[in-house]
């Protein structure tokens, strides 16, 4: 969010405003057309209440009205003509009086045994017993209506056909008894005569309301174009002030100027001016006496520089000096390092073992091992260390070989647990580095009388070597592979076998992997497969 706000333009905010006013004026004519259709939703379920009690009501008065004129028929007639007569006078009487002319309302006529006496809507059952008959959801019509007669007069609602539509329709009726006749007597209103007057109605509204909308749309849409008049004129004058501003810091870059206050008409950018001259004046100062500044630094910044040349060459001379120092003691070590090693075997080849020799044997084999440190420290960047396959098996069983005499004499025994994993592409010495400084440590921080075992296995993508020893927990086991760094300053050393380990194995894609606890120590080098790597497995 708070990148598209850093992105807006004037014209942006305006168009955004626009939108903004646009859907406020829609939501506002929305909220009014679902409300007046909410309204008239409440209007036609309170029309459709009052016109259905109201047509109940109708026909309970209308069958009402035929009751009392019955009585009083029967009672003012009963001298002057027979009953069949009377009662002939009196259905002809009923259904021209209660006839209307659309068919819809009609008095119907039933004896409580349930044989019609009178049906305007079907004649045609006159005579025929009716109490069996069911409309189409399967009620008793004419027997629910005779049960509430007898009670006293009631509502039935039920299906019936309907004289105007000719289909069947809702119905409801009031029915009484006429006890003289044993006449069962009942009018009603078919429903569907409601929801034609709904119908009526909503469409009525629906005119109004198109007519109301239209009147809303039009008074939005004016409303719209007003205030988007007046987003546009304060932008374009709120963008007039931007443009002066601009144009004043652009030559304040160069110019020391300061901005008229009469340039601008808003009053929060009036506030600004000020604040901003005072801002040009003070650069404008900082910069002449920044001038100034460096005019005196650089006179200082060339003699410092003179005096920087002359120490670095003597640096050069002194890295240089060191540099043949180390390569002489070097090539003064080896010389009697190798008499010493040539007539320790002479010796043992003349008067056997001896365990005194032995130890001087393995001393002088551990002097070896920081020869070839130093030796592999002083060439590595003046040598290509060419490669070639080596067995990696066998080439590591030679180095346990020198190093069991050194295991000896410190109360350690190595121990190899190797597979036959093929060859490896990789040089000689530093292979040799890595395996040499990894025996060597093992021996120096093994504890004493245990065991140091050698695992070298092949596993899908690679060949793993272990080195697993006795001892101590390391504290930190990514520093163990920088310069000078030793885990216990005890033991003897310089510190920089692991770091020379840590550079060949960078340089050749050799993944290592440190496990310390307070019983075990693990060192792990995955050597990868691959045709076109350079440590790849034959």
């Amino acid at each position: 969010m708070k990148k598209y706000i850093k992105n807006f333009s004037l014209n942006s905010i305006n168009r955004f405003g626009n939108i903004v006013l646009f859907i406020f004026a829609m939501i506002f004519t929305l909220l009014v057309i679902y409300q007046e259709y909410r309204n008239f939703e409440v209007e036609s379920a309170e029309l459709r209440k009052s016109y259905f009690e109201a047509q109940k009501l109708k026909a309970k008065d209308e069958t009402l009205r035929v009751l009392d004129y019955l009585y009083y028929f029967t009672d003012s007639m009963k001298d002057q003509m027979s009953e069949e007569k009377l009662k002939e006078s009196i259905i002809r009487s009923i259904e021209k009086l209660f006839d209307r002319k659309n068919g819809s309302s009609y008095i119907f006529i039933y004896t409580t045994e349930g044989i019609n006496v009178s049906d305007p809507n079907k004649p045609y059952n006159r005579g025929k017993n009716m109490m069996g008959f069911q409309d189409l959801n399967g009620k008793y019509v004419i027997k629910e209506l005779i049960e509430k007669a007898k009670n006293g007069g009631g509502y039935v609602e039920y299906l019936w056909d309907n004289p105007l539509s000719r289909k069947p329709s809702a119905k409801i009726s009031y029915a009484v008894v006429f006890k003289k006749w044993n006449w069962m007597i009942g009018t009603g209103i078919y429903l569907d005569e409601i929801e034609q007057i709904i119908k009526e109605n909503k469409q009525r509204y629906e005119d109004k309301l198109f007519i109301y909308i239209l009147e809303i749309l039009t008074l939005s849409f004016i409303l719209f174009f007003i205030a988007t008049f007046v987003i546009r004129f304060i932008n374009n004058m709120i963008k007039n002030e931007m443009v002066t501003l601009r144009n004043f810091f652009q030559k304040a870059v160069t110019e020391n100027i300061i901005i008229d206050k009469e340039e601008i008409r808003i009053g929060e950018f009036q506030v600004l001016v000020d604040y901003v001259n005072e801002m040009v004046r003070a650069i404008h100062q900082r910069n002449d006496e920044l001038k100034e500044l460096n005019l005196s630094l650089e006179e200082k910044v060339l003699s410092k520089t003179a005096k920087l040349q002359k120490q670095m060459q003597y640096n050069e001379q002194l890295v240089i000096s060191q540099d043949r120092f180390i390569k002489r003691s070097i090539h003064e070590i080896n010389t009697p390092l190798a008499v010493i090693m040539t007539h320790i075997d002479i010796y043992k080849m003349k008067y056997g073992d001896n365990k005194y020799l032995s130890k001087i044997e393995a001393a002088s084999k551990m002097i070896s091992t920081i020869y070839d440190d130093l030796s592999y420290i002083v060439k590595k960047d003046r040598l290509v260390y060419e490669k070639e396959w080596i067995d990696i098996k066998e080439y590591l069983l030679s180095r346990i070989e020198f190093f069991e005499e050194i295991a000896e004499g410190n109360a350690h025994k190595i121990v190899p647990k190797l597979e036959e994993c093929g060859k490896l592409w990789i040089n000689d010495l530093e292979l040799q580095r890595i395996i040499d400084n990894n025996l060597s440590n093992a021996i120096k921080y093994a504890k004493r009388d245990t065991d140091i075992t050698v695992e070298l296995d092949r596993e899908e993508e690679s060949v793993v070597m272990r080195f697993i020893t006795y001892s101590k927990k390391i504290a930190d086991t990514q520093k163990i592979f920088e310069a000078f760094h030793r885990e216990d300053d005890m033991k003897q050393g310089f510190g920089l076998g692991l770091e020379i380990v840590g550079e060949i194995c960078q340089k050749e894609n050799i993944e290592i992997e440190v496990e310390s606890n307070e019983k075990l120590t693990i060192f792990s080098y995955r050597f990868k497969k691959g045709k076109t790597d350079e440590s790849t497995v034959a």
